[in-house]
């Protein structure tokens, strides 16, 4: 062995050189206060940058729309005619600029007018909206009036922003059976029985409650309300004729020779039916909100079906505002929460005989524990109604139907999948689809079904009298997102998937047709992008829009009946953008932890990207299994992107667990929160590392707010040999401290090991990676507790940690306050540098 004493030997000195040959070139540091300076100039830089992407268009009529497109240093409006392919200005800019500022002593452009929404009256004059204000300014001669107080900023005709994307087809059902996630039955039920602050003192008595709202029946003949906890009805008293009657009065509806129903006093027992007995302070009837009534008439008026509800568990979470505005003193607030595992609120179905005073008796074997039920659907002969039954724990959903004459129920529907049914209605987008889409046609002769019953999110056909499938109508390894309009008529369909085609990203929106057997299914969307499509009123044309994270929107106007190109619209210029050192994201795809799946993901790279130097990585995750995360259309800016210019690589990533694949991906979650995809991140981190040397997996940080502040912790906790600093925002740490309704749909119930097996209470010791936790104290949607117990386990187990606590925040990573020291937290672990002064004076 050589000796390495001073003075250096030449062998010595010959391995040394070699030694250093071996190690990786050092270069500048990242984290320096040039990087921070141009991470906070980031927005200002790219600004304005990208010219002609058009945004979504508003269809006038059949044959011409308007759009607004970005120019450089800002946006300008076109028209286009479809008869005669061409596309124009909107307005002279210039003209409409000048008239305007004259008008109101502002300082617009021809490319930075105020507004974004324009409607034309006719071809005479367009009408806007600004600072509060309405505007209509003629095309002639462009003067511009005010012309009243904007109460909308919206003025679009027909649909409004975006014309018409769910054309009117033939259906004598056109619009989806209404899922209640949230009907006001609990709100009524507890504001019958006592205020929210008052939940503690319902032992007190207190005097029967009414409900003053009707509900009038389908001939107009009868009302019917709530009193003293029970189902009443009465008769609408009609006055034909008489000046002023009723309620019209002199001129009114009730005028000479008009008939009026009169109105009468609040409704009390004296002037009513009463139709049930057994409702009571515990046990009431309910009428529901204005806009989703749980009493429904039968068409015929024969018949009231309603619901008895017991209220479950009432638990209250209480907060103290801190640093209240108006008063040196503190404040405490206090709202109704539910947990995992707490008694619900049980609604029974009630149908009742008007004619007889009796109620029918319905059996509730076929939908036993409750977690909830949805509203009631009466069939238009008002043979029977249904209603969707949701079970506790969510592996049994039906549709249930009860006849009318009997009260007998039946299942029309059911799905009973091993693990969760997600039944939060189905949606295009890449965030929170569920599985449940339901739509009864020929007055529930025939329905259309979503169900993930052969593995895939696809659509059946049910023979709604025998309750049995018809047919399956889309078939294969893709999932469907929407059905955006039902031809029952023509009996065809048309939806939105993801997946379907070879070789895409399976995230990417796509839009089709499809017959009701299942055949001839219609591609209208093929390019490789995530689409948005907008019919024209006729369903003749459609302007179909598409992007990707690396390629700036495009948008084209097709023929509908062959899918044609008829004209180009726009497509996205980003040249002065790259110019001015925009780098675009990069999609990248490895296998996940069985070997075969794919696992998408995006990079971003700092703007001073060089390939010599070595990246720490950032990963901003979320991964609740209600969606999918990872973006999939192009943005200029963005948080991931100013976080990167401060010297790192930031990605996002959806792992298993994690919706709109398949089945079994999706399934990964099930109760198992804590897992979140991990094992297949890392594997994707690794396949990144392993093609690109810049990329160093061995300083790795992970960052997240609510669900995403519970797996950035998780990271640290579960996988510290990989994850080495993380930042959490108002995370829900314990998913049996957080809300009921999301943690029982993926954790299941009754609460098990497993909710503390993935809890980071419960795992807070194992924590070996620096850590800053975040939390308002006003958090109304995960309760601050949760947070604070993190801090307690970590503090008992001798762990360092960062806390900080932001007085009168809600649901938050600290906003703008929060993102600096989310930012020099991680320059500090990953970059082992000091962050600058932020507390120096100018």
């Amino acid at each position: 062995m050589s000796d390495c004493s001073f003075p250096l030997t030449r062998d010595c000195r010959a391995l040394i050189t070699a030694f250093l040959c071996s190690v990786p070139l050092v270069l500048p540091a990242q984290g320096t206060a040039a990087d921070y300076g141009r991470a906070d100039s980031l927005t200002r830089r790219f600004q304005n940058l990208v010219a002609n992407v058009a945004e979504r268009p508003t269809w006038i009529d059949a044959t011409r729309f308007w759009y607004r497109k970005s120019v450089v240093g800002g946006n300008s409006f076109v028209l286009v005619d479809t008869r005669t392919t061409t596309k124009v200005a909107a307005f002279d800019h210039a003209r409409l600029s000048a008239s305007l500022n004259a008008l109101t002593s502002q300082r617009n452009t021809p490319v930075t007018l105020p507004f974004s929404e324009i409607s034309f009256d006719g071809t005479s004059a367009i009408r806007f909206a600004t600072g509060g204000s309405a505007y209509s300014c003629t095309l002639a001669d462009y003067t511009c009036v005010r012309t009243g107080v904007a109460l909308s900023p919206t003025f679009g005709a027909g649909a409004g922003r975006g014309g018409n994307p769910f054309f009117v087809v033939n259906d004598d059902q056109p619009t989806e059976t209404p899922w209640i996630a949230d009907d006001g039955l609990e709100a009524e039920v507890f504001a019958q029985r006592a205020n929210a602050a008052r939940f503690l003192q319902q032992l007190q008595p207190r005097a029967p409650q009414s409900d003053t709202n009707t509900v009038r029946s389908p001939d107009g003949s009868m009302e019917a309300f709530t009193l003293n906890y029970n189902i009443f009805v009465r008769p609408v008293v009609r006055i034909e004729g008489g000046r002023g009657a009723g309620a019209g009065g002199r001129g009114g509806a009730g005028g000479r020779g008009d008939a009026t129903d009169v109105v009468l006093s609040t409704p009390t027992a004296a002037t009513g039916t009463q139709l049930s007995w057994n409702g009571s302070e515990g046990h009431p009837y309910v009428m529901g909100s204005a806009q989703q009534r749980s009493l429904r008439w039968s068409p015929d008026s024969k018949k009231i079906a309603a619901f008895r509800v017991t209220p479950g568990y009432q638990r209250i979470v209480r907060f103290i505002e801190s640093s209240p505005a108006d008063q040196l003193q503190p404040k405490y607030q206090e709202q109704y929460y539910q947990k995992p595992g707490d008694e619900v609120t049980l609604r029974e179905p009630a149908l009742f005989d008007v004619a007889s005073k009796q109620q029918i008796n319905i059996s509730n074997a076929l939908f036993p524990n409750a977690y909830q039920l949805s509203g009631v659907q009466w069939w238009n002969d008002s043979r029977a109604f249904t209603f969707e039954y949701n079970q506790r724990g969510h592996q049994v959903y039906r549709v249930i139907e009860v006849n009318a004459a009997t009260g007998d129920a039946r299942v029309l529907i059911s799905d009973e999948p091993k693990t969760f049914f997600s039944y939060r209605p189905a949606a295009d987008g890449l965030a929170e689809p569920g599985s449940k889409w339901r739509r009864d046609m020929y007055d529930g002769q025939e329905i259309i079904w979503m169900s993930e019953r052969d593995g895939w999110k696809q659509l059946y056909l049910y023979d709604g009298i025998a309750g049995k499938v018809k047919n399956q109508i889309t078939r294969g390894e893709f999932a469907v997102r929407n059905i955006q309009a039902v031809d029952t008529a023509g009996r065809k369909l048309w939806f939105s998937a993801g997946g379907k085609d070879a070789g895409q990203d399976p995230y990417f929106t796509k839009y089709y047709r499809i017959n009701f057997d299942g055949s001839g299914l219609v591609a209208f969307t093929p390019e490789d992008g995530t689409h948005s499509l907008y019919y024209s009123a006729d369903s003749t044309f459609y302007v179909d829009s598409w992007t990707r994270v690396d390629l700036a929107p495009v948008t084209v106007l097709k023929r509908t009946a062959d899918q044609s190109v008829v004209m180009p619209i726009e497509a996205g210029d980003v040249s002065a953008l790259v110019k001015a050192g925009y780098k675009m994201a990069e999609p990248f795809i490895a296998k996940g932890r069985d070997g075969v799946t794919d696992i998408w993901g995006v990079i971003f790279k700092p703007t001073n990207f060089d390939p010599k130097k070595k990246y720490p990585v950032i990963e901003q995750i979320y991964a609740g299994p209600q969606g999918s995360f990872a973006p999939k259309a192009f943005a200029v800016g963005g948080a991931t992107r100013t976080l990167a210019e401060h010297g790192f690589i930031v990605v996002q990533v959806d792992g298993m667990g994690t919706a709109n694949r398949s089945k079994a991906f999706h399934d990964v979650a099930w109760r198992n929160l804590g897992d979140a995809g991990f094992p297949d991140r890392i594997l994707w981190h690794k396949a990144i590392a392993a093609k690109y040397p810049w990329y160093d997996a061995t300083r790795v940080g992970v960052y997240g707010t609510s669900a995403g502040g519970q797996n950035a912790l998780g990271a640290l906790l579960f996988h510290p040999e990989f994850y080495k600093a993380g930042f959490s925002g108002a995370g829900c740490h314990d998913n049996r401290m957080d809300k009921m309704w999301w943690n029982e749909q993926w954790m299941g119930w009754p609460i098990g090991p497993h909710y503390a097996a993935a809890s980071n209470v419960e795992n807070a010791a194992k924590l070996q990676g620096d850590f800053l936790m975040v939390v308002g104290e006003l958090d109304t949607n995960v309760d601050p507790s949760s947070s604070l117990q993190v801090a307690n386990a970590l503090i008992k187990a001798n762990k360092m940690f960062d806390m900080l606590v932001i007085p009168g925040a809600g649901h938050t990573n600290g906003g703008a306050y929060g993102t600096r020291k989310m930012t020099d937290f991680f320059v500090r672990s990953l970059l082992d540098r000091k962050p600058p002064r932020r507390n120096s004076v100018d």
